[in-house]
């Protein structure tokens, strides 16, 4: 059977079961869309290169499955690098399909020429040109393959024009067998029986969850081993969910802006139970003082995560689900009674923590922004997909939405990308259309990539835009604040939209918050509507987010108010 290369990467996606492709057209995949409206994949029209693949980020982490997003030559691949960048230090399986000038142009400067895979070495797990169109298939198969195995992340294939149009007989490729390439699923059990054997010396054990828990689906094994051993659990800013947000061992998210209770447990422990995370330095503070008194075991499946910012004393490789499966089965053949029964000081220690500066605020005649979250959360009874921009929207959103499940808080966390928000929710909501999707956004971040809300009212997608609107870019208001002398430069939104206006203009529901008793109605309406919705909430300008790590100082150093 003859075959065009368009129409073998068609054939390719259906095998690896892709039903929706996020992306916009353009001269150099004008082929691939040529085959693609024959098929049954669903094609989402962004309006901008940058929005499909966001969106494809969040239909991945919402549906647990890769995304996918098509795109021309470019500008077209050039719009995604900001959104690769953002899927590879959150560890997202991504496939990035771009088109490329024929073969014999390459190098030549040519139209709309660029070199995309020179560009995204460094924010891809692996990336391909394709200049025969005999190795599409395999190449395809093996794109699949590299994002979604081992550690996940984007991969990205660059296909020129001649190469998607020319004919040859397909041929099926055999199973990915990748020699140089062969992740560490199940760990050492050497390593593994030493970490019980620390579990059982260990009086002020803590485990630290982060976004590996969240790509393993080991949430259920994690549960288990806290509720096994009653020890407390903090997580990353990507870790949210990984652990019952509203569990009583929950001791909230870790770092900077984490909670008091968790970074003085850390600062305290005696040992460090890490699963899946980076220890990256929004969590440390500065690392010469990060839990001092702590042996740490250090779970992950990707080698080069242990000992890059932390020293650990028993590193373990291997995936986070099977790991503590196997650690869970040895603990159940221990008896930790004595141990349990040890730890009574520490937990007592812990209680009286959670009553120091939890997130209070006084509600009086302004809105405040933690005030529309807690109420955001009361009416959705914790059940919403939670999308978030980037800066205070973010940072509130981690701490007043309390995430009892892998896959509901959706957020650019290493990158931290402004913008991200409104076309990950989309994506969100196109792998989970039964599932209430709402970005909380900022009136700076959400303009990044306000076009979008013209693809989820075509799509006829019932995506919930929460904008705490403070007229600044929050987060670095409040740094200038701080540690400038309140010296706002440039950071104050002298003029933006109507965005009312701007949400009718664009097809959707457009609402807005002036006063706190404001605040429940414009909610309820929106959250009940199965339009495209934006609220915006017009909030405190000088509210700030606590507690807070200032850069280079201890995590136990926090600003509390």
């Amino acid at each position: 059977m003859k075959l065009t290369g368009a129409q073998i990467l068609m054939e390719m996606l259906k095998q690896e079961g892709v039903d929706t492709i996020f992306g916009f057209p353009g001269g150099k995949v004008i082929d691939i869309y040529h085959e693609l409206a024959k098929t049954d994949i669903k094609h989402i029209l962004v309006r901008h290169e940058q929005g499909a693949i966001h969106a494809a980020d969040g239909y991945a982490r919402a549906g647990n499955r890769v995304g996918v997003c098509l795109v021309t030559s470019g500008p077209g691949a050039t719009n995604t690098v900001t959104g690769i960048a953002s899927a590879y230090m959150d560890s997202i399986p991504v496939v990035i399909l771009t088109g490329q000038v024929p073969c014999h142009l390459i190098g030549n400067d040519a139209f709309q020429e660029v070199d995309i895979v020179g560009i995204t070495r460094s924010c891809t797990k692996h990336n391909y040109l394709v200049k025969q169109t005999e190795d599409l298939a395999r190449v395809v198969k093996e794109a699949f393959y590299l994002a979604r195995s081992g550690r996940p992340g984007p991969v990205l294939i660059d296909i020129p024009q001649d190469v998607q149009q020319k004919e040859i007989v397909f041929k099926n490729p055999d199973n990915v067998n990748m020699r140089s390439y062969n992740p560490t699923y199940t760990p050492n059990m050497i390593q593994l029986k030493r970490a019980v054997q620390q579990l059982k010396k260990a009086k002020k054990p803590i485990i630290f969850s982060g976004g590996g828990v969240i790509r393993s689906n080991a949430s259920e094994e994690l549960t288990a081993l806290a509720h096994t051993l009653h020890i407390p659990v903090t997580s990353s800013l990507m870790g949210l969910g990984s652990f019952p947000g509203t569990d009583p061992l929950w001791l909230g998210m870790l770092g900077m802006h984490g909670t008091y209770r968790a970074n003085m447990s850390i600062h305290e422990s005696d040992l460090i139970i890490a699963v899946g995370v980076r220890f990256d330095d929004r969590v440390t503070g500065k690392i010469d003082e990060f839990a001092p008194n702590a042996v740490i075991v250090h779970i992950d499946i990707d080698p080069t995560s242990i000992h890059k910012n932390i020293a650990v004393h028993t590193p373990v490789v291997g995936d986070c689900k099977i790991t503590l499966g196997l650690l869970n089965t040895l603990i159940d053949q221990e008896d930790f009674t004595p141990v349990k029964e040890n730890r009574k000081n520490w937990l007592e220690q812990i209680e009286l923590w959670k009553q120091t500066s939890p997130f209070t605020y006084d509600q009086k005649n302004i809105i405040k922004p933690q005030y529309v979250i807690d109420k955001l959360y009361e009416l959705t009874k914790g059940s919403a997909i939670i999308t978030t921009e980037v800066g205070q929207n973010q940072m509130w959103a981690a701490q007043h939405y309390h995430f009892d499940h892998s896959g509901q808080f959706i957020t650019s966390g290493g990158l931290g990308c402004m913008g991200f928000g409104l076309p990950a929710a989309i994506g969100a909501q196109v792998a989970c259309p039964d599932r209430l999707v709402v970005d909380i956004a900022g009136d700076g971040s959400i303009q990044m990539n306000i076009q979008e809300i013209a693809t989820a009212v075509q799509f006829n997608l019932p995506v919930k835009v929460v904008i705490l609107n403070n007229q600044y870019l929050g987060m670095v208001r409040q740094w200038q604040e701080l540690f400038y002398d309140k010296c706002y430069a440039c950071t104050r939104m002298d003029h933006t939209p109507d965005f009312v206006k701007l949400a009718e203009a664009f097809g959707a529901l457009g609402m807005k918050a002036t006063q706190p008793e404001d605040v429940g109605p414009v909610l309820k309406e929106g959250l009940s509507s199965d339009k495209t919705v934006i609220m915006e909430f017009m909030v405190e300008q000088e509210e700030s987010v606590y507690p807070m790590v200032p850069a280079g100082k201890a995590i136990t150093e926090m600003l509390l108010a």
